[in-house]
């Protein structure tokens, strides 16, 4: 539940000139305004799962997109359910100046592809179907200006061919892969929460440059608690991110009757010393590595 400090759990991932976001409950536009971040770039909403605090502030949204006289389609990616829920929420967010798009995830993992990245949803184990998230931004090699040369393919090509593109001039075709190297090291993000530990997290987490997942439950004592209500504790999120071998990890969606999540930073580190335990409206600058 929303608290006077602590809002309820939502990700806005920025690329490009449009944005995702991953949930939208109660107050997420406000959560947005706080950081200075504005829903109306929003390509894609994407939902973990139809428990209130994940959905619950979408018809707001959508009116607020209204009222901002946009017109550009959205996107909407979840589980099996989502056409009912969404018109269930529509109800009160009938008439909108732009298209609403629906995409139910099918089977127990699918990825989507868009101009420059892809998501791929990935089933986790919650009381409801419930799906974890990865962003995955690929770089291409790097253009080998000497091959180009020494293959005498004309200036006008290169861009072309930088852009993963064939290009035919003056009777030869010349493709990506006689002017450039193996491809380099992307950007990947991977975002979870309401589950229990599984496979496909770690699985799914490897090679993300940032994994953030729920801490429910800090205390180890509540361990048995996090079980029955199938969420994880901070304490099992770090071995995952451990295992996963990931450089960073963020902890989010706390219990409401966890005043302190940073008293237990300490413990969590001991497992995975790149653990953070953040505040609202965390925010980081993810950029490819140096070659």
């Amino acid at each position: 539940m929303p608290l006077p400090y602590r809002h309820l759990t939502s990700l806005m991932m920025r690329y490009n000139g449009g944005s995702i976001l991953i949930d939208c409950g109660e107050g997420t536009q406000i959560a947005m305004r706080k950081v200075g971040w504005s829903p109306n770039p929003v390509d894609i909403i994407c939902f973990t799962h139809y428990h209130a605090d994940h959905i619950s502030g979408l018809p707001g949204m959508l009116l607020n997109m209204g009222n901002a006289e946009r017109t550009e389609p959205l996107l909407l990616i979840g589980p099996k359910g989502l056409i009912r829920v969404v018109n269930g929420l529509r109800v009160i967010a009938p008439e909108l100046p732009f298209e609403v798009q629906l995409m139910e995830i099918e089977g127990a993992e699918q990825t989507f592809e868009f101009d420059g990245f892809r998501l791929k949803a990935f089933k986790v184990s919650h009381s409801i179907p419930c799906y974890g998230y990865s962003m995955e931004i690929d770089r291409a090699g790097k253009f080998d200006k000497d091959k180009a040369e020494g293959l005498n393919i004309p200036l006008r090509c290169w861009g072309i061919l930088q852009h993963g593109e064939n290009v035919e001039f003056e009777g030869r075709t010349y493709t990506p892969d006689m002017v450039m190297g193996p491809e380099r090291k992307g950007i990947k993000v991977t975002y979870c929460t309401d589950t229990r530990p599984t496979d496909s997290i770690t699985g799914n987490a490897k090679d993300s440059d940032l994994l953030i997942l729920e801490g429910m439950y800090g205390d180890p004592e509540e361990a048995d608690k996090a079980r029955q209500k199938k969420h994880m504790t901070m304490q099992e999120a770090a071995r995952i991110a451990a295992e996963a071998e990931v450089p960073e990890l963020w902890l989010t969606h706390f219990s409401p009757s966890m005043n302190r999540p940073a008293d237990y930073k300490a413990a969590v580190q001991e497992i995975f010393p790149a653990a953070v335990i953040p505040k609202d409206g965390k925010s980081k600058t993810l950029k490819f590595a140096e070659d």
